[in-house]
């Protein structure tokens, strides 16, 4: 059992709530720009946190998986803030058009995290990163840490195939129309119960691991 550090945990909550900001402002940005002014007209192209935070999704829920984490848990740093909204009848390719609304998310942070990469690289080759007293990395190096894993972890989490996850809605408009009816009407029903058990039982951890893993090496390695 690890001791919980309130400034690691500040440090991570104020990374959460940046990289999601950002996370939703592309669902939205990209929504305007496909035709559908609703998250634009709703100041959700924007990265004020105050838009687009959840009380549980972005703080209580991520404060929950580091106290578990610190308990000697598996529950990955993840979190979600208030969905975009969009009409799909403003959009002039529908099933493409939600298809590409919901990546934007994703790709976001795999954006961010890469120009995290590019930070912790430079500063590894230059010696930049300020260590304490006791020759430990400082703020610094906790700050480029936790961003990195925590846009990677956004992006892989995101992608999950699970309504109301970003890959849900991307399989949903992927599937024969048919079938994304009722994959839509399931997850409305049954979505939110699977998404909470995969997470809880640590299997959602368990899969999304090697996933962050691998984009770590491949970004800090290039």
């Amino acid at each position: 059992m690890s001791e919980l550090n309130p400034a690691a945990i500040f440090i991570a909550l104020v990374v959460l709530a940046f990289s999601l900001s950002f996370h939703e402002m592309a669902h939205a940005w990209t929504a305007y720009r496909l035709g559908d002014p609703t998250a634009y007209q709703q100041g959700r192209v924007s990265m004020n946190p105050a838009v687009h935070v959840d009380p549980i999704g972005t703080i209580l829920f991520p404060l929950i998986s580091m106290i578990a984490s610190a308990a000697g848990g598996s529950l990955p740093l993840i979190g979600w803030a208030k969905p975009v909204p969009f009409v799909v009848r403003n959009l002039s390719r529908p099933r493409r058009d939600v298809i590409l609304i919901a990546l934007a998310g994703p790709a976001s942070n795999i954006l961010l995290a890469a120009l995290v990469a590019v930070a912790i690289r430079v500063a590894l080759a230059g010696n930049w990163i300020p260590v304490d007293e006791s020759g430990q990395p400082g703020a610094v190096w906790e700050f480029l840490r936790t961003a990195l894993g925590t846009n990677l972890g956004l992006a892989v989490f995101n992608l999950v195939p699970v309504p109301p996850l970003d890959g849900g809605k991307v399989l949903s408009n992927l599937l024969p129309l048919r079938s994304g009816l009722v994959f839509d009407e399931m997850a409305g029903k049954y979505g939110f119960i699977i998404l909470y058990a995969l997470m809880l039982t640590g299997v959602l951890s368990y899969v999304m691991r090697p996933s962050i893993n691998f984009l770590a090496f491949l970004l800090l390695s290039w």
